[in-house]
């Protein structure tokens, strides 16, 4: 019989066994780098963010309480360190544009100027993060709206709003790609 998330958590904190958190590590692994890549679009990100939480979820385990799934809890992580990247980048943005208005440099062409094919990555893109991360977590991850609630720190009503929101905006983009519409 397969041990339950809360049996594994109390393995970790009770014993700190290495092989109950590796269980869990390998259980979620996927969703959780899945989740990542497509909030970033970025395989070497997702990579990077997925390793982040799993070792911030290790260190941080003692404080998971059993209130709500741990999947979810594993989510907001998740969620936290995107977050966290994004500001980062934004940062190095800006001091990477004062470089070049210094320099006359002028930006690369984004993937936006390549071609007119928008595929669904493309139009989750151009939503607004709040809509395109909820969609994420309940399509991709499979989350219920009350796990991403958890996840994303934000009330279930509010949630839903975001993934209604999004879907519209969805069907409108891949409607004037015309692209079947989800």
């Amino acid at each position: 019989m397969e041990s339950t998330d809360h049996e594994l958590v109390a393995l970790v904190v009770a014993m700190g066994d290495k092989k109950a958190y590796g269980v869990l590590v390998h259980r979620y692994q996927t969703l959780i780098r899945g989740l990542l890549m497509r909030m970033t679009s970025n395989a070497a990100l997702a990579d990077d963010l997925s390793q982040a939480t799993f070792i911030h979820a290790h260190k941080k385990i003692g404080t998971y309480t059993g209130k709500g799934s741990f999947k979810g809890w594993l989510c907001r992580i998740a969620h936290n360190e995107f977050l966290q990247a994004r500001r980062k980048k934004k940062a190095a943005d800006a001091v990477l544009e004062k470089y070049r208005e210094h320099q006359d440099i002028q930006p690369q062409a984004s993937h936006w100027d390549v071609g007119d094919t928008m595929d669904l990555d493309l139009a989750l893109s151009r939503l607004k993060e709040p809509e395109r991360v909820a969609i994420i977590m309940c399509y991709s991850g499979g989350l219920s709206h009350s796990e991403a609630s958890d996840a994303m720190g934000l009330p279930v009503g509010t949630i839903k709003s975001h993934i209604n929101r999004g879907k519209k905006k969805l069907r409108e983009l891949l409607e004037e790609q015309e692209v079947v519409t989800v």
